[in-house]
């Protein structure tokens, strides 16, 4: 049975999976295209700091709702229907309250965040925010409704969106205006660089919500006041979890600025190299969303924790594969983004760590949400902030983005360390760590490795790294693979 649950799982993963790997790798396109395009590194340094911003200011406006509908939806004492239409109706609600106050208060933000030359920068992104947080939620619907090819679709809606319009403003316009500057100057002006970046963002949320207004009124209206103080109940601890969770993803690339004199171009290498980690995060994304609701929906199981210890089990093993694959191969990856980043590449693989720490402490978290004791999350969060922000502080200032790659590293390893030996005190699981570890030593003992032969000769030196990286799917099949796919036989 717990098999059987293993496969379903790993299907839907594979499907958010797909959607998010194609997703973000063809979003993540576009960091080359700006390290090439935008002026200078200085210029990606801006949206480097600006996205971070409207990261954190997401998981405000959502306030752990997304977590809370699943929760409620899942429940014997409720109707799904009334449970979307609550949650939905309380987002929407603050996301306009906020789009509101952003507009009146837009110049004294900016000048506060260093824009003040350019406050639309703070509204338009505040919009865009507020039309993804309100969104959240009837993507939260599909994901509950087991909709996984829906979810998918709409989600890459966005990232074929803003692909469009980001290559429109910044490579078509300025052709068009060199060549035919009738067609674009009564709209486009060449100086305006980073600014499109936004303005495409803008417009690709607005077209990808369009696109869901029918799962927003498939369900007919329903408001239960009762119901959502439960709701808040619930979910307001985990949106100082997010809050907190976001930040420690974020805070570096927001600090940075005020912290380091003159070093939005440090940011901006910073910001394009750490991107060289994103399948590592884009299959941890893929996992959470398909395991939140397969915890919810298998709580009631009796081997319900023999499948959270076996889904652990193979995340581990994944993303030291990924990690594998990524640091191994990274001479070839790094011509994707222009050469004057190549220097910060060497703190790819701390980030791939930070990212592998992060997803463990997320399979780690499902014992707080399970017996609702979501506050224990908070604390871990904040514990991560406090770890990130004197790490940041006393870092930066004399090792530039090396103070940040380090600094997240320290943060999700405590944040993961923590978690596990309270969470075995409240709901006791019994995770196989002597594989988990055997993993680990493997994966880093090869990584180790891989720097007995330089790339002199390149065959030779792609070539041991290929055996390398064999070995360890050897040392996967034998353990664990082989089993599993007996099992489904």
């Amino acid at each position: 049975m717990a098999q059987q649950q293993m496969k379903s799982l790993a299907k839907d993963t594979a499907i958010y999976g797909l959607s998010s790997i194609i997703g973000k790798f063809l979003n993540w396109l576009l960091v080359p295209l700006y390290t090439y395009v935008l002026a200078s590194s200085a210029d990606y340094g801006v949206v480097t700091n600006l996205y971070s911003w409207t990261a954190l200011m997401l998981v405000i406006l959502t306030y752990g709702m997304e977590t809370g509908f699943f929760r409620f939806a899942n429940s014997a004492d409720e109707h799904a229907d009334t449970v979307y239409g609550t949650s939905m109706t309380a987002v929407g609600a603050t996301s306009i309250i906020f789009t509101l106050l952003l507009f009146v208060f837009a110049q004294p933000v900016a000048n506060f965040l260093g824009y003040a030359a350019n406050p639309e920068y703070i509204y338009l992104l505040g919009a865009a925010v507020a039309v993804d947080a309100f969104a959240s939620i009837p993507f939260a619907w599909l994901r509950y409704k087991k909709r996984p090819v829906k979810f998918a679709v709409y989600k890459l809606l966005f990232v074929f969106f803003n692909i469009f319009f980001n290559l429109f403003f910044l490579i078509a316009c300025p052709y068009l205006m060199e060549h035919a500057p009738s067609a674009v100057d009564w709209f486009y002006d060449p100086n305006y660089g980073v600014g499109y970046v936004i303005v495409a963002n803008i417009i690709s949320t607005v077209l990808q919500t369009l696109f869901l207004i029918p799962h927003i009124i498939e369900v007919k209206f329903s408001f239960d006041g009762a119901l959502l103080k439960k709701i808040l109940r619930y979910s307001l601890p985990l949106l100082v979890l997010g809050i907190a969770g976001i930040m420690n993803q974020t805070l570096d690339k927001i600090l940075f600025p005020f912290i380091k004199a003159d070093g939005v171009a440090d940011l901006g290498i910073y910001g394009a190299t750490s991107k060289m980690a994103l399948i590592m995060l884009m299959f941890t994304q893929a996992f959470r969303y398909a395991y939140e609701p397969f915890v919810f929906a298998q709580q009631k199981s009796k081997d319900s924790t023999l499948q959270y210890a076996l889904a652990m089990k193979y995340f581990v093993i994944v993303s030291w594969l990924i990690f594998l694959g990524m640091v191994f191969y990274l001479d070839i990856f790094k011509y994707l983004i222009r050469n004057d980043y190549w220097q910060g590449l060497q703190v790819v693989p701390i980030v791939l760590l930070s990212f592998i720490f992060q997803g463990i402490y997320f399979n780690l978290s499902i014992w707080y949400k399970l017996v609702d004791k979501t506050m224990y999350g908070a604390w871990f969060s904040i514990l991560g902030t406090v770890v990130i922000l004197v790490g940041n502080f006393a870092l930066v200032p004399l090792y530039s983005y090396w103070g940040c790659a380090w600094a997240a590293f320290a943060c999700y390893l405590v944040m993961m360390l923590v978690s596990y030996f309270v969470g075995q005190k409240y709901m006791p699981i019994a995770y196989d760590l002597r594989r988990m570890g055997i993993y680990t030593v493997s994966a880093l003992g090869l990584y180790a490795l891989s720097f007995l032969v330089d790339n002199d000769n390149v065959i030779l030196f792609y070539g041991y790294r290929t055996m390398l990286f064999l070995v360890f799917v050897c040392i996967m099949i034998k353990l664990d693979l082989k089993r599993l796919i007996t099992a489904r036989r």
